[in-house]
């Protein structure tokens, strides 16, 4: 079985990607492989972030790795908070500051058009790609549901009734900007 790197200490993440890969390729974290140092995130775009970790990695640990790097993009808020959705409530902020910002700067907004937008980057046999997935949807007005994590409790995707929140994992893993991002990469793997 191929074995990867995927280039993340977000336990949430990488139980998704093992979830979405089921059992296809053997699927390491930053802490199995040694990695505690937090890899910078310099860059000015999602793609950049994600190729930025996944270089790393290779040059530091020598695996063959990918990483991912997602932005939530809302219409009304002119594509904030983008590259900078893990700490737009600042620095050292939580998930749940990250919402109430959002939820804060949309008060009395009409527009809540929003989009999720992963881009991963893999290293594999000399070669470097970008997948990229995007599901579009709108912002809620409050947080609904407990399971996911970062904004998913107030991302409601476009034709569904329940936030991704308020969904099953399998069933978030089929249609999320994660998701589908990671699948284009199990393809392109399994073609190799």
């Amino acid at each position: 079985m191929k074995q990867f790197v995927f280039a993340t200490n977000n336990p949430h993440k990488l139980q998704e990607v093992r979830d979405i890969t089921e059992g296809r390729f053997d699927i390491l974290g930053l802490k199995e492989i040694g990695c505690f140092e937090e890899i910078p995130e310099t860059a000015c775009t999602i793609e950049g972030n994600a190729l930025l970790k996944a270089q790393y990695v290779k040059e530091h640990y020598g695996y063959d790795c990918f990483a991912d790097d997602t932005g939530l993009e809302i219409d009304a808020l002119n594509g904030e908070p983008g590259v900078y959705s893990a700490r737009y409530a600042g620095p050292d902020c939580i998930a749940e500051n990250n919402m109430q910002k959002v939820l804060d700067k949309l008060s009395g907004t009409d527009n809540r058009k929003a989009r999720f937008k992963t881009a991963v980057a893999l290293i594999y046999a000399g070669e470097t790609r970008i997948f990229e997935g995007v599901v579009n949807g709108r912002i809620t007005d409050k947080k609904h549901g407990e399971c996911g994590f970062g904004y998913d409790p107030i991302f409601l995707p476009d034709g569904y009734t329940q936030t991704f929140a308020e969904m099953d994992e399998k069933e978030k893993n089929k249609i999320s900007h994660r998701g589908i991002a990671v699948q284009k990469l199990i393809q392109f793997l399994l073609h190799q």
